[in-house]
């Protein structure tokens, strides 16, 4: 059974977190660097953005996760990006990790580093090294540092995003915690998002890339604020152990458990970078059912909350399915529209607007009241199956626009 309980990023045995202000954005007051580290080296599994400009980090990540695939730290800077800076950005990485195995004495290559801002500009390494060396004297493992470094990585994000949880595996009592940010820039395949996920269970490394896979699948690649795929989004999956288990390696119940931690945590996570999408006022989530295969749910549901459309429609409080059913056609999966039913539903209640492909005669005034909360859900019933499929946005507001137009100022 897994539970929620109050914690963040360094709830599970043996992590330790800080953060400090480096002053990497001058126009910030705000925190800006943050460090994690496992007292002990630990499993990884990440995955990563699939633009094709990646970030440095992003490359510097990689080799740690598929060649050296242990780890003991990372360090995150916010302001900017490190992204489309050649080799001098891998260098400041390169430098970063290794001033960080200076001040801790965990070896260069098991230091992740992660970075998230403004893309082009290559990083103050005077600061980013005097915020590492802040960072390493604060590390610690109380809740209020990891609360702290949550709100230290946020960039235009309104609200931290961390949560913890607690789970059995072979007797053992194990935890998770972890960390995310994101706001803008998002779209399936991740997106401007930086997730971090620390436990203490013991898990064979193929199987827990495997595993964090599938579950990003269906969790931070179902979201999407703006329809933008970052060149630096990441998540990182650190396990070093400490709990006691066997480590988990595909038999018996310990998997599927685990899976149904890190689900927890990701969907948890996905979920609020939805809700905080740049400018959002609503959490809009697309539930699409009936369908004959997971495939062809995943791509109705995520078309219909991309759809620019469909967002300034909820943004509006306007139940026009029209958006909804139209965003499902162009979505390039097969259906038949003329067995598909659309219904929206919220804390106000539930209404069906389309019945087998037509327009029902639903009251306007009910509808407004269903779609003035802050959550709204269309439910799309293909009827042709058993396979569904949910993806999670928000509406497109006029602060979107300007949170965008001076992001660099």
């Amino acid at each position: 059974m897994v539970k929620i309980i109050d914690g963040g990023v360094n709830t599970a045995k043996g992590y330790t977190c800080a953060s400090c202000r480096a002053g990497i954005k001058a126009s910030s007051e705000k925190e800006d660097m943050a460090l994690i580290v496992s007292e002990v080296p630990a499993t990884v599994a990440g995955t990563f953005t699939r633009n094709l400009v990646k970030a440095a980090p992003v490359r510097w990540d990689m080799d740690i996760v598929y060649r050296v695939k242990e780890a003991r730290a990372v360090i995150v800077n916010t302001g900017i990006a490190n992204a489309v800076t050649g080799a001098p950005g891998l260098e400041s990485c390169r430098k970063t990790a290794e001033k960080v195995s200076s001040l801790t004495g965990i070896p260069v290559e098991q230091v992740f580093t992660a970075s998230t801002g403004v893309i082009g500009p290559q990083l103050p390494m005077d600061k980013i090294l005097d915020g590492a060396e802040q960072l390493s004297k604060r590390l610690s493992d109380s809740r209020e540092a990891a609360h702290a470094a949550a709100i230290a990585i946020m960039t235009t994000d309104t609200k931290p995003k961390e949560i913890a949880v607690e789970f059995t595996l072979g007797g053992k009592v194990c935890r998770m915690g972890a960390m995310c940010k994101g706001s803008g820039m998002i779209h399936p395949n991740m997106g401007t998002m930086l997730g971090f996920i620390m436990t203490d269970a013991a898990v064979e490394y193929e199987l827990m890339l495997k595993t964090l896979r599938e579950v990003v699948e269906d969790t931070f690649n179902m979201v999407s604020v703006d329809g933008d795929t970052s060149t630096n989004d990441t998540v990182l999956l650190m396990a070093n152990g400490l709990a006691g288990n066997a480590p988990v390696n595909g038999k018996g119940e310990d998997l599927a458990e685990f899976k149904l931690a890190l689900r927890t945590v990701a969907e948890y996570l996905a979920t609020h970078i939805a809700a905080d999408g740049e400018g959002a006022s609503r959490l809009f989530t697309a539930h699409v059912k009936g369908a004959p295969d997971r495939e062809t749910a995943r791509i109705l549901a995520k078309s219909v909350i991309t759809s620019n459309l469909t967002k300034a429609a909820i943004f509006g409080r306007d139940a026009n399915w029209g958006r909804i059913f139209c965003a499902m056609g162009y979505s390039g999966a097969d259906f038949d529209p003329e067995k598909t039913d659309i219904y929206i539903e919220s804390p106000a209640g539930k209404i069906k607007l389309v019945e087998n492909g037509l327009a029902t005669d639903f009251s306007e005034e009910e509808a407004l009241e269903i779609l003035t909360p802050d959550s709204i859900t269309a439910i799309c019933d293909l009827k042709s199956g058993e396979a569904e499929a949910v993806a999670w946005g928000c509406d497109l507001t006029y602060d979107y626009v300007t949170i965008n137009a001076d992001y660099r100022s």
